[in-house]
């Protein structure tokens, strides 16, 4: 066992909005910046027309006081002490051409919690998505154990082994846990706490022999951080880039990835 802590990650800007919505809810950049616009005009609360979030196109991380401010009431309010840190979280951008205009997206008011606010399915969603982002940005740390956990058989001829974390005091994840790619989940799961030396029932294990293989292709969120990574295009162009691919129809979606079409190759080669 190691102890470790896990921080959360800022709230979102456009691309790692983008980015969850595709891995947690499905959706493509268009529809999530459709959704998100919808958020941003505002719906009819008591007769009165209210932004539900703020600015949608953003590749700030920066939080306004009052949202900070608010944002630790709410925790403390619902969460208990425990769950609030010292002081407020600040985070700085780590994209180089980062140009900061806006803040990050969030609730206009943490306060106005998901359930409590009647919407349309892709609204509530997505709406939840940006809360529980924004209110685990500003929650105290989560303490873990990397753990790995090797077992023998009784006549001692075969061991299996688990890598993962237990988790000692879940701090943000009681609210909001980061999607993952494909290439990143290097951590393992979730491991139940285990006494040394204690016997345990196996219900399932895997003999997985690994190979060499390419590197899977582009998923909507993985491509929108590439072009983030690359400082290809602005966070209002991310959306339009992917649906021209597939309008035009360079490319087709399979199985959610991106696979190039004839026609997308040949004006490749034809540019190189």
């Amino acid at each position: 066992k190691k102890p470790a802590r896990r921080s959360p990650a800022p709230p979102f800007t456009t691309s790692t909005l983008q980015q969850e919505a595709a891995r947690k809810l499905g959706f493509s950049t268009q529809r999530t910046m459709q959704a998100a616009q919808k958020l941003y005009e505002g719906i009819d609360i008591g007769g009165e027309t209210v932004g539900l979030i703020t600015y949608m196109r953003t590749d700030g991380v920066d939080v306004s006081p009052e949202g900070l401010a608010e944002a630790r009431d709410v925790i403390k309010s619902h969460y208990g002490a425990a769950y609030l840190p010292e002081e407020a979280r600040r985070y700085k951008s780590k994209q180089k051409n980062a140009q900061e205009a806006h803040e990050a997206i969030r609730p206009t008011s943490l306060a106005r919690r998901p359930e409590s606010l009647r919407l349309d399915d892709d609204l509530r969603r997505l709406y939840d998505l940006i809360w529980r982002r924004m209110a685990a940005s500003q929650m105290e740390a989560a303490r873990v154990e990397r753990t790995t956990i090797e077992l023998e058989t009784a006549d001692a001829l075969t061991g299996l082994r688990a890598t993962g974390q237990v988790v000692t005091f879940d701090g943000y994840l009681a609210v909001y846990e980061e999607g993952k790619d494909d290439a990143d989940d290097e951590e393992g799961g979730r491991l139940p706490a285990v006494r040394e030396g204690a016997s345990a029932k196996i219900e399932a294990a895997r003999a997985d022999q690994h190979f060499t293989e390419p590197p899977p292709r582009y998923s909507e969120a993985s491509l929108v951080k590439k072009m983030e990574e690359l400082g290809i295009g602005r966070p209002s162009t991310y959306a339009s880039t992917l649906t021209t691919l597939r309008d035009r129809e360079y490319v087709r979606m399979e199985r959610q990835r991106f696979v190039p079409e004839d026609k997308g190759r040949l004006v490749t080669a034809f540019q190189i």
